[in-house]
C-alpha cells in the first residue's frame, strides 16, 4: 500500500489529487472541533461523559464521526445521514419499479438517483440535528431556554448540524471529482483514525496500571495489539476471497467469423454486504440502550429490563451475533437475484459445467449464495463480537476500537489503494506495482 501511494506521489497529476484529498481532510477535521453555538461546554463534556461505552446510538453516531458528535461540532452529524440515504435509496431501487428502471437507464439514471440521495441527505441532517438538539435542550446543554432567545438559537443550532452534513457531503463529492476517489468513504475513514490516539492513550493508561502493581496488564496489552494485527489480516485476506463459479460459453457463427467457446468464471465475493450487517444490527441494538438514555427513571422493572441489552452485556453479545448473520442474509436476497443471474447466463449462451440451463442453474446459484453468505456473516459476526467478548473477559471496557471501525478501516484502504493502481494503470504508468 505505501508503496503503491509512493509510486503515485511521482506523478505529478496523481500528486495534485492525492494534496486536494489531504486539504479537504484537514479541513474536516478542523471543522470537526468547532463547536455550534449557544452551548454550555461544561455541562456537554459532563453529559457526553462515557458516551463510547453505552452502546447507544450516541455512541455509534460518535463513532462514526470521528468524535465530532461528543464535542456538539458543526459536523457533529458526520457522513451518518448520507449513509443512511444511500442505504434507503438502495432498498427503494429494490422495492419500487420506477427507481429500479431508473438505475438500469445507465449513467442519466444513476445521476438522477444521486440528485435524490442528496435530497434524502439533507432532509435526514435536519431531522437528526433536530433530535440531536431536543436532547441537547433536555439535558440543559443550551445556554438559552426561554423567550424569543431560545427559539432563536433552536434555529441556529439546528440548520448548523444541517448545514455541516450538506458541507460534508460536499467534500465528498469534491474529493471523487478533484481527489483520488471513494470522497465519502475518505472522510469516514478520517474520523475513525481520528480516535487512533483515544486508544492509544488508553492502552498507555492500562500499562501504567500494570506498573502500579496490576500485572496481569503486562500480558494483556499486548495480546490486545497482537489480536488487532491478526484481525486486519483477516479483514485483508477475506476481503479479496471469492468463490468462482465456472461458465462455459458456447460457440456460435455469425457471418464468416466464430465467437464464444472461452470457458470463464462468474465470481461470488465472500464478504458480500461489506460492513452493512454490522451497522444494521448495531443500530437496532442501540435502541433500548438509547431509550434508558432518554428515560432513565421509568421504575425498577423497566430498568432492570432495558439494563439487559447493556453494551458488552450477554444478551447483547448474542443478539448482536445473531442479527448480523440475518442482515447479511438479508443484504444478499435484495442485492442478489439468482433468476437474473441464470436468465444472464442463458441469454449470452453460457452455462455451468454439468449444471443444466433454467431453474437447475437458478437453485445451483442459490445455493452457492447461501453457502458463501453463511461463511461471510460468521466471519463479520466474528470480527464484530471477538472486541466485546476480549474487553468484557479483560475488564478493558475503555477501548473504543471496535470490529466495525477495523473492517471500515481496512475495507476503505483496499479500495482506496486499488483506485489509485487503477488510475495509475489509465496513464499507462510502468512500475507501479514494482
Amino acid at each position: 500500500m505505501f508503496k503503491t501511494i509512493q509510486n503515485a506521489w511521482r506523478i505529478p497529476d496523481l500528486r495534485k489529487k492525492l494534496l486536494f484529498t489531504l486539504l479537504i481532510i484537514v479541513a474536516f477535521r478542523v471543522g470537526s472541533v468547532i463547536p455550534v453555538p449557544f452551548l454550555d461546554m461544561n455541562a456537554l463534556a459532563s453529559a457526553m461523559k462515557g458516551v463510547d461505552d453505552s452502546g447507544s446510538i450516541l455512541a455509534y453516531f460518535n463513532t462514526l464521526s470521528g468524535g465530532a458528535f461528543s464535542n456538539a461540532t458543526i459536523f457533529a452529524m458526520g457522513v451518518t445521514p448520507y449513509i443512511n440515504s444511500s442505504i434507503i435509496m438502495q432498498l427503494l431501487t429494490v422495492a419500487i419499479p420506477p427507481l429500479e428502471r431508473l438505475a438500469k437507464e445507465g449513467e442519466e439514471g444513476r445521476k438522477k438517483i444521486g440528485t435524490i440521495t442528496r435530497y434524502v441527505t439533507v432532509g435526514l441532517g435536519l431531522l437528526q440535528g433536530a433530535a440531536f438538539f431536543w436532547y441537547l435542550f433536555a439535558e440543559r446543554i443550551v445556554s438559552y431556554t426561554n423567550g424569543f432567545e431560545a427559539v432563536f438559537a433552536a434555529i441556529v443550532i439546528i440548520l448548523t448540524f444541517t448545514a455541516g452534513t450538506a458541507l460534508m457531503m460536499w467534500m465528498g463529492e469534491q474529493i471523487n471529482q478533484y481527489g483520488i476517489g471513494n470522497g465519502i468513504s475518505i472522510l469516514l475513514f478520517a474520523g475513525i483514525v481520528a480516535r487512533f490516539p483515544l486508544t492509544i492513550s488508553r492502552l498507555g493508561e492500562f500499562w501504567n496500571m500494570a506498573t502500579q502493581g496490576l500485572t496481569q496488564y503486562f500480558f494483556l496489552v499486548p495480546l490486545y495489539v497482537i489480536l488487532f494485527l491478526a484481525v486486519v489480516w483477516l479483514i485483508v485476506f477475506m476481503n479479496d476471497a471469492e468463490r468462482r463459479i465456472p461458465v462455459q460459453y458456447a460457440k456460435r457463427v455469425v457471418g464468416r467469423k466464430m465467437y464464444g467457446g472461452q470457458s470463464s468464471h462468474l465470481p461470488i465475493k465472500v464478504g458480500l454486504g461489506g460492513v452493512l450487517p454490522i451497522i444494521f444490527a448495531s443500530s437496532i441494538l442501540s435502541i433500548p440502550a438509547t431509550i434508558h438514555q432518554f428515560f432513565p427513571n421509568m421504575g425498577d422493572f423497566w430498568n432492570g429490563f432495558w439494563s439487559l441489552f447493556d453494551y458488552g452485556g450477554w444478551l447483547y453479545t448474542i443478539l448482536f451475533f445473531i442479527l448480523i448473520i440475518m442482515f447479511a442474509y438479508f443484504y444478499t436476497t435484495i442485492q442478489y437475484n439468482p433468476l437474473e443471474m441464470s436468465n444472464n447466463l442463458r441469454q449470452n449462451n453460457g452455462t455451468i459445467p454439468g449444471i443444466r440451463p433454467g431453474k437447475p442453474t437458478t437453485d445451483f446459484i442459490a445455493r452457492i449464495l447461501s453457502r458463501i453468505t453463511l461463511i461471510g456473516a460468521l466471519f463479520l459476526a466474528v470480527i464484530a463480537i471477538l472486541p466485546i467478548i476480549y474487553c468484557g473477559a479483560t475488564g478493558m471496557q475503555a477501548l473504543s476500537m471496535g470490529g466495525t471501525s477495523i473492517i471500515i478501516l481496512v475495507g476503505v484502504a483496499l479500495e482506496t489503494v486499488k483506485q489509485m493502481e487503477s488510475q495509475m494503470m489509465m496513464r499507462h504508468y510502468k512500475g507501479f506495482l514494482d
